[in-house]
């Protein structure tokens, strides 16, 4: 994107604008401060995209019929609560990577779109 182009101009305006308005009032409304929310949008970014720094490549092996139906499951009903459960399934299929069982483990909060989910339904 070229910075002199007038639709860039306008994006840096607008999200410098939401910096001073907006963040503030979902900070607080929230009960974060901008350094925990700072770290719950850095969560959510790698829930959706991976971390950058240790990419995983996700086998077609460990896709098997049980992590496939609990990834279904888990999207339809938006029930991420699930997620330790297809850690498990994953593991069982012989998935090794220690990342993306954890991120399945731990107990903070995902999002539709999370990268393993999509990858054990085949759409990564």
């Amino acid at each position: 994107m070229l910075l002199g182009h007038p639709v860039a101009a306008e994006a840096w305006i607008a999200g410098a604008a939401w910096r001073v308005t907006c963040r503030p009032a979902f900070t607080d409304a929230r009960g974060t401060t901008p350094e925990q929310e700072r770290k719950v949008q850095a969560e959510l970014v790698r829930c959706l995209f991976g971390n950058p720094f240790r990419p995983v490549e996700f086998r077609a092996g460990w896709r098997s019929e049980a992590a496939a139906r609990l990834a279904t499951a888990i999207h339809a009903d938006r029930a991420f609560d699930r997620l330790p459960v297809l850690a498990d399934a994953l593991e069982e299929a012989g998935c090794d990577a220690v990342g993306l069982l954890a991120h399945c483990r731990h107990g903070q909060s995902h999002a539709r779109g999370c990268r393993t989910v999509d990858a054990a339904l085949g759409r990564v």
